[in-house]
């Protein structure tokens, strides 16, 4: 697939309908995320660590199945994956709003559904990164993971205003109800492309630990993506400390309406969708290394500025902190995850999706714990003090490692490694892809 003028890769029929599957996902799932706690603390009146343990509900399967996904997504295609996984989102998240029309919604509904659709999500994910290379190719991977990660900007400024609104105007049930149809909607989207997509090759023994250990071995083995998986890791923790109880803080202390936290955050993340726009061009001008750990250190910066907010004028506080913290988010996301599909050979890229993804997302039900308990125990603004001081000292993973020292992330020869490479693992050298030593 090859770039063809104006719009690029939108400009492909393919990528175009894929394009628009994840845009519809996205905004599905940002407008759940802004009323699910919502519905939590203003309808089921639930607890600073109650909802906080919502969250963890959300990201608890990435701890538990992600590793499990990765190899078994390398097992299969992944298109049907994906349809799967939206099928079944949208049937979970659209129990809820039954349930309330009954009037038998309680908190551990939502936890289940909670954990449910987050197994949905897991293998969606697993799945919707290892699928890219094999639909666009690697040479064109930098657009189309900027073009992926403008619908997470779009979303999440979409999805704040009117997953807020929604929840002031119609309740926290109805907008879950739009959540549910988005699902159904991105797999009809899905169900439309057109290239076909070849069964991988099984392994003549296949032995489900074993292929996960080679893909957690080629991460831990190769510095670069080891750098990236304890900075992104620990940045996620954090962040997710921060999330759990941003709602409560939000509506109890600072007194906030959702209409006006959906507002807020619009302003805010209009910088994700600068982002999107401007990654490619910023990884131009300073190279793709220098972008990735500059972005880490200031997205610390904009952390550290959320604990200042306050009502009125202290309000300018959330949307910069809002903004900064976007733009740096989504410009880290696109180069890491450009770096592991570059460095990482194809018959691996599942599990090491996977293991990446265990990294990053699998600690964030722990982190979301975390910062229930210290909100509780310390305050709310004390424990998102501490959250961006954590975040900010994350930045060191990748400033102390090779990547410091680079212009570019290094690239490679991109014919895959035979499944028969030998190697002490059993599988490919994590310094070496595709026959070519990677060279800092």
């Amino acid at each position: 697939m090859t770039e063809r003028g104006p719009g690029g890769l939108l400009r492909e029929h393919d990528f175009r309908h894929l394009w628009i599957a994840d845009l519809a996902s996205q905004l599905g799932t940002r407008l759940s995320m802004m009323a699910l706690p919502l519905l939590a603390v203003i309808t089921l009146d639930a607890s600073t660590f109650q909802a906080a343990a919502l969250s963890a509900a959300e990201t608890a399967a990435s701890l538990l199945l992600g590793l499990f996904a990765g190899a078994l997504v390398d097992r299969m295609r992944c298109r049907p994956v994906m349809l799967v996984a939206d099928l079944a989102r949208f049937a979970l998240l659209g129990s809820i709003p039954v349930a309330a029309l009954f009037g038998v919604l309680g908190l551990p509904q939502l936890y289940l559904v909670a954990f449910a659709a987050g197994i949905g999500t897991v293998f969606f994910d697993t799945a919707h990164t290892t699928y890219l290379p094999r639909l666009i190719g690697r040479a064109q991977l930098v657009e189309g993971n900027s073009r992926l990660a403008s619908n997470t900007s779009i979303a999440a400024v979409a999805g704040s205003v009117g997953g807020g609104y929604l929840v002031q105007l119609f309740t926290a049930p109805v907008a879950i109800a739009i959540d549910a149809v988005s699902y159904l909607w991105s797999a009809l989207w899905l169900a439309t492309i057109r290239t076909g997509e070849p069964r991988p090759a099984r392994p003549a023994r296949p032995r489900l630990l074993g292929e996960i250990g080679e893909g957690v071995r080629f991460v831990f083995g190769q510095p670069i993506l080891a750098a990236i998986a304890g900075n992104t890791a620990t940045v996620l923790f954090f962040q997710a400390a921060n999330q759990a109880i941003m709602m409560v803080f939000l509506v109890r202390e600072v007194h906030l309406t959702p209409g006006v936290i959906g507002l807020l955050g619009t302003v805010g993340l209009l910088g994700a969708l600068a982002s999107s726009a401007l990654t490619g061009r910023i990884a131009r001008r300073l190279g793709t290394a220098r972008a990735l750990w500059l972005s880490t250190v200031l997205n610390g910066v904009g952390f550290l500025l959320y604990p200042l907010t306050g009502p009125g004028f202290g309000l300018a506080w959330y949307v910069l902190a809002g903004g900064l913290t976007a733009f740096t988010i989504i410009t880290r996301h696109v180069l890491a995850v450009t770096a592991r599909q570059q460095l990482c050979p194809d018959r691996l890229l599942g599990r090491v999706n996977a293991t990446m993804q265990l990294m990053t997302y699998g600690v964030m039900p722990l982190g979301a714990l975390a910062g229930g308990a210290l909100g509780t125990l310390f305050g709310l603004r004390t424990t998102l003090l501490v959250s961006g001081l954590a975040v900010l000292a994350a930045s060191l993973f990748l400033v102390l490692s090779p990547v410091r020292r680079l212009r570019d992330l290094p690239t490679t020869k991109r014919s895959d490694v035979p499944a028969t490479a030998p190697s002490a693992g059993g599988g490919a050298r994590p310094d070496e892809v595709g026959g070519e030593r990677v060279t800092e």
